[in-house]
């Protein structure tokens, strides 16, 4: 009766929203007017972000009228991580006055259907990442509960036909897209906001800053975990797993002594790993700017994270661990490439002691023998559209109004 109760008044609360929503498009938008969201409001990150923060440093007087979009549950604690910018709890009368009336939505993810958008105003979309999992409408079969595959691929098109403009980091996004969004509008081809730090921020004065604000150390040599998310890996809906697939006392008997690993999960398992007796060798950072995790490590270790695409634009060795790797291609999301050893920037291992002679060979040697030329390929297929100035690209763009100079 609870469940059934929250619903009702749920469906109340959007009925009234809709309301005012259309009440306010018939509205002109207000010049200057800009509303941010990164991932649905979780967070003030990404694309959204980077993007925000060029277009106050090109033009201050949109600390007042640009806004981000945030969840009502974390309101409080990210008021407090910025208090410089202006938030709006998502889904309030204020909010949905806001949203009908800006000159330009910013997002990273998909908008629900229910809530439509002034025809005025300019949509840009960042989106979150290059694809190695199928995406969207390129999904074969989706196993969501209350929807359909067929709904599900007609829900990506009618969002996408939406957006104004798209990211694409790279030609292999952008064709991607395409297809996974059936998306026809304008692309703004010019690499991911957030990954212009790795090309301004690259500077060892920099990085030891960094070094000491997240770690309060200078190791020498800094080990970056990041696997994928496994959403398939749960006790009950909600409540999810997470073990590590190798041991700690293992790894660091293979690494310098003043190494230091840094774990990045998931959000929802962060509180669930065991890191007993490595306190002072491991730190768990679920939350900070994984652009400053890239800078500060010395080798990426990942499995089939799209995290793979960003660190390559700083050209430095990753090793892929892939333990799950035909239960994850084959059963839960098909990849868009050949994901193997040809195909990758860095050695791929499958079993614990594989991966552990791979840590050997990078402590002794600083590298990985013979791919070199795999990395320059990597880099070359989904960086060269990265320059470092995509935040100001988007940021032009909102001061001109959401028109596009070059187009």
């Amino acid at each position: 009766m609870g469940n059934k109760i929250k619903t009702f008044i749920k469906l109340i609360a959007r009925m009234v929203l809709i309301v005012i929503n259309d009440g306010f498009l018939c509205m002109p938008v207000k010049k200057g007017r800009v509303m941010f969201e990164s991932f649905n409001g979780r967070d003030v990150s990404d694309n959204p972000y980077a993007v925000y923060k060029a277009l106050v440093s090109l033009d201050s007087s949109y600390t007042d009228t640009a806004y981000f979009s945030v969840k009502p549950s974390e309101y409080r604690r990210i008021q407090k991580a910025h208090p410089e910018i202006k938030l709006i709890r998502r889904f309030t009368p204020q909010w949905a006055v806001l949203m009908a009336t800006s000159q330009i939505w910013v997002m990273n993810s998909r908008l629900p259907l229910w809530w439509h958008k002034n025809r005025k105003t300019v949509y840009i979309q960042t989106w979150h990442g290059t694809p190695l999992k199928k995406l969207g409408r390129d999904i074969p079969n989706v196993e969501i509960p209350g929807t359909t595959t067929a709904q599900y691929h007609e829900d990506f098109k009618r969002e996408a036909s939406r957006w104004s403009y798209l990211i694409a980091p790279n030609k292999y996004s952008q064709q991607i897209f395409k297809s996974a969004f059936a998306f026809s509008g304008k692309f703004l081809n010019i690499g991911y906001p957030r990954n212009d730090v790795l090309y301004n921020d690259n500077q060892a004065g920099k990085i030891a800053e960094l070094k000491q604000k997240l770690l309060g150390s200078q190791p020498n040599t800094v080990f970056l975990y990041a696997p994928t998310w496994r959403d398939d890996n749960f006790k009950q809906q909600g409540v999810y797993n997470f073990e590590l697939p190798f041991s700690l006392e293992n790894f660091f008997e293979r690494v310098p002594k003043d190494s230091q690993l840094i774990i990045r999960p998931h959000y929802l398992v962060k509180d669930k790993i065991n890191i007993t007796g490595f306190e002072d060798q491991v730190k768990i950072l679920a939350d900070n700017d994984i652009n400053e995790l890239y800078l500060i490590s010395d080798l990426l270790i990942t499995d089939y994270s799209s995290v793979m695409f960003d660190y390559a634009n700083l050209k430095r060795p990753t090793l892929f661990y892939a333990y799950d790797l035909d239960h994850y291609r084959d059963e839960l999301r098909g990849f868009y490439f050949d994901y193997s050893q040809e195909s990758l920037s860095g050695p791929l291992v499958t079993d614990e002691q594989e991966f552990l002679d791979k840590i050997t060979e990078f402590t002794n040697t600083g590298t990985f023998a013979n791919y070199e030329e795999q990395m320059t390929a990597f880099n070359q297929k989904f960086c060269a559209w990265e320059s470092g100035q995509a935040s100001d690209h988007v940021a032009k763009l909102i001061l001109n109004g959401g028109t596009n100079t070059n187009d």
